[in-house]
C-alpha cells in the first residue's frame, strides 16, 4: 500500500524535460551530502520557461527565492514529461523539492523508471490530461492504491492508471531496496 500524497499542485505543460527540471550546471553537487542535497531542491524546475512555470498564467515559482524546498508536494502535468537525457538527479530533485507523486498524461521512459527505481517519486499517470482540471495552488490528494486524484478545490475526482508491477518497488522504497526485502540480493 503506497501513501497518499496530499498538498498544493504545480501545474506544468507538455514536455517539460530533465534540463528544464534540474539544470545541467547544477550536477556538481553530491547526492549525499545534506548541505548539497539541499541544492537539489533549491534548483528543482528553475529552468521551466516562464509561461510555462505554473501555468496557465506562467510565472509561478516552484520553489522561493532562497528556499531548498517548494510549497508544492504534487507536480500535474501534460505529455512526455521528464524527456531529455537519462539522469536520475531529476526525479531526486523533485523529491528534495518536497514533491511526493507526480501525475503527467504521458512519461519519457527514462524519467519513469529513474523515479521507481531510485523510489524517489510516485510517478501516476492520468487518464486524461490534466493541466485544464487542476490550477497552480489547488488543494489535492493523490491516492495511487485507489487510482485518483482529487482537487479538493473544485470537488472533482479524476482517475489515474494503475502502477501495477511497479507499486511494490516505490512502496519498498526503490529497486534496491525491493531486492532485499524480496531476497534477490542479500540484505545489509
Amino acid at each position: 500500500m503506497l501513501a497518499t500524497t496530499s498538498g498544493l499542485a504545480y501545474v506544468l505543460g507538455d514536455s517539460i524535460d530533465t534540463d528544464q527540471i534540474i539544470p545541467a550546471r547544477y550536477l556538481v553537487y553530491s547526492m549525499t551530502v545534506p548541505e548539497e542535497r539541499a541544492k537539489y531542491g533549491q534548483y528543482a524546475l528553475s529552468a521551466v520557461p516562464i509561461e510555462q512555470a505554473g501555468l496557465p498564467d506562467g510565472g509561478i515559482p516552484f520553489v522561493g527565492e532562497g528556499e531548498t524546498t517548494s510549497r508544492y508536494a504534487v507536480i500535474v502535468a501534460g505529455e512526455n514529461f521528464g524527456c531529455g537525457s537519462s539522469r536520475e538527479h531529476a526525479p531526486f530533485a523533485l523529491r528534495e523539492a518536497g514533491i511526493g507523486a507526480v501525475v503527467a498524461a504521458s512519461y519519457a521512459r527514462i524519467f519513469y523508471r529513474n523515479a521507481v527505481d531510485g523510489g524517489f517519486v510516485v510517478p501516476c499517470e492520468s487518464v486524461e490530461n490534466l493541466t485544464a482540471a487542476v490550477r497552480t495552488g489547488d488543494e489535492v490528494t493523490v491516492d495511487p492504491d485507489s487510482g485518483t486524484i482529487t482537487n479538493h478545490t473544485t470537488g472533482q475526482t479524476h482517475a489515474l492508471r494503475p502502477l501495477g508491477d511497479v507499486a511494490p518497488i516505490l512502496h519498498a522504497g526503490g529497486l534496491f531496496a525491493y531486492a532485499r526485502q524480496s531476497g534477490m540480493i542479500a540484505a545489509r
